[in-house]
């Protein structure tokens, strides 16, 4: 009967947290719009991460070999050719503008029947800062140049390459994006809420009301588990919604994993509000030492650009921060159909963190 009376208390608190959020403007907006913003503007650029090319194309042929060739250019997805070029001069000052990757000659001879067959040489032309470019441009004309000379002449190949799809999925960029936003919700959800109304609620003496009253830390902790929880879960679920309708995102693994997985991150996450919220007297104690503590993990854990990019030792140091294996096992879920069995490490992590973080959040705890 006394735990069923306890339970309730705590079931009472995350009621009014809920309520306390849903009337609260700024809080709906930090909480729900504010991650949203980012995934539009992160989708929005993974969309257009098309690679193409500015150039221009100078034909001085006459051969109608060199005119299909500037027709399939014109054709051609990622070079966009600048037709109003049509001179060296102009080529090379928008090259040295910027305005122009490349610039393709088609030299007089190009197209002209030698051996019985039309043959030449189409040259690239480009600018020192442009060198990586010129390569790719190269490579694109190299292909283009390969079939055509395979209509022409009907020479058997002695070398030749086929390609075999693997049953492994990749990801896109998208996929590192998404779950790195889900990281950011769940800092936000986490750790900028009891940051912030933790201070509020002291400056307005509620919580010194609140400790003559029976209530037990635990308690309050507890309800402000499962109200950030609820919040947290509701915020990933419009930006999982958004994600899937706007920007197609595919999941390949189960959502009965990947929930109660992400149930753990925010509740592991929330302890570090909760620490900080708890000790700080004012917003101008928490404001500073939150900001300490959440940039390094935003810009460590992989929440707005993968952590294979970094050096491999620091790889391996920022996987022990509490919030990389939040988004690594929840990429691993998403893009690689991995289980809950599947996640140990990260699990393992996570949990210390969770004894860790909710040991010192206890104990440096003030009502007032």
């Amino acid at each position: 009967m006394i735990i069923k009376q306890k339970l309730y208390t705590v079931w009472v608190f995350s009621t009014i947290s809920l309520k306390r959020l849903f009337r609260d403007k700024l809080a709906l907006f930090f909480t729900f719009l504010f991650p949203l913003i980012f995934l539009f503007v992160f989708g929005a650029l993974n969309r257009n991460n098309s690679v193409s090319f500015n150039v221009a194309i100078i034909s001085s042929s006459d051969s109608a070999i060199a005119s299909d060739f500037i027709k399939s250019a014109n054709d051609n997805k990622i070079l966009k050719v600048n037709k109003e070029v049509t001179d060296f001069s102009s080529a090379n000052q928008l090259m040295s503008r910027g305005e122009l990757d490349a610039t393709i000659e088609l030299p007089k001879d190009f197209g002209a029947v030698k051996s019985n067959q039309p043959s030449g040489q189409a040259i690239v032309h480009y600018t020192q800062n442009n060198e990586q470019a010129a390569q790719t441009i190269t490579s694109i004309l190299d292909a283009q140049f390969q079939a055509m000379n395979s209509e022409i002449t009907k020479a058997p190949k002695p070398f030749s390459v086929t390609k075999e799809q693997t049953n492994k999925h990749s990801l896109s960029a998208f996929d590192y994006t998404f779950t790195g936003l889900l990281g950011f919700a769940i800092l936000g959800a986490g750790i900028f809420g009891p940051m912030n109304y933790f201070p509020e609620l002291k400056k307005m003496g509620i919580l010194r009301r609140l400790h003559t009253t029976p209530l037990r830390v635990w308690q309050y902790f507890l309800s402000a588990m499962l109200s950030n929880a609820v919040t947290g879960l509701l915020s990933i679920g419009v930006m999982f919604v958004v994600a899937l309708v706007v920007f197609d995102l595919k999941v390949i693994g189960s959502y009965l994993s990947l929930i109660p997985f992400l149930v753990f991150g925010i509740v592991m996450v929330l302890g570090v509000g909760l620490a900080l919220g708890g000790w700080a007297k004012n917003e101008r104690q928490a404001a500073p030492l939150g900001n300490i503590v959440v940039f390094p993990m935003m810009f460590l854990s992989g929440t707005f650009f993968p952590r294979f990019l970094m050096p491999e030792w620091l790889q391996s140091l920022t996987f022990y921060i509490p919030l990389t294996p939040v988004i690594d096992g929840a990429r691993m879920i998403m893009s690689e159909g991995k289980t809950l069995l599947d996640l140990g490490p990260q699990l393992g992590v996570m949990a210390i963190w969770f004894v860790i973080i909710y040991s010192i959040a206890f104990k440096v705890f003030r009502w007032e």
